[in-house]
């Protein structure tokens, strides 16, 4: 008998099949619009997406077991981290490159188009995965 998978892993799996698709798409027609520049713009947006998301999961996976507070204070610091770490990376690729080495519009375009992907992947994924909540008991009357 196999080893089911956890969660995480079917949310990963589910989210990188499209977020593929489009990345690809995205890299093929930023290319033929913009040339180099417009590659590499895409190919930086798929690699921020996916560690953006990654990371996402990967708290997930490991908040798993820990009280609400814990979880809590963990996603927090885990968004504000990733929040400052693109500002830093955008920071940097305005401060550093050209436009004619990395094209904005493409990078930009690319980025929200592979996030939809991405959501609309994991969305489709955590639908299947039929949760269950533990639902309070009523009182008896």
């Amino acid at each position: 008998m196999g080893k089911s998978q956890s969660n995480e892993a079917l949310l990963l799996k589910g989210a990188l099949l499209p977020t593929a698709v489009v990345g690809a798409l995205a890299i093929a027609i930023a290319t033929y619009l913009e040339g180099r520049a417009g590659l590499f713009g895409a190919l930086l947006a798929q690699v921020v997406v996916l560690i953006y998301f990654a990371l996402h999961i990967l708290v997930s996976k490991i908040s798993t077991n820990l009280d609400p507070v814990t979880t809590m204070s963990l996603a927090m610091f885990s968004y504000f981290a990733k929040f400052l770490a693109l500002g830093l990376l955008l920071w940097l690729l305005d401060r550093f490159t050209s436009e004619t080495l990395v094209d904005r519009r493409s990078f930009g375009i690319a980025a929200v188009a592979l996030t939809f992907a991405w959501l609309g992947g994991e969305i489709t994924s955590y639908l299947k995965l039929k949760t269950h909540l533990p639902l309070p008991h009523e009182p008896n009357a």
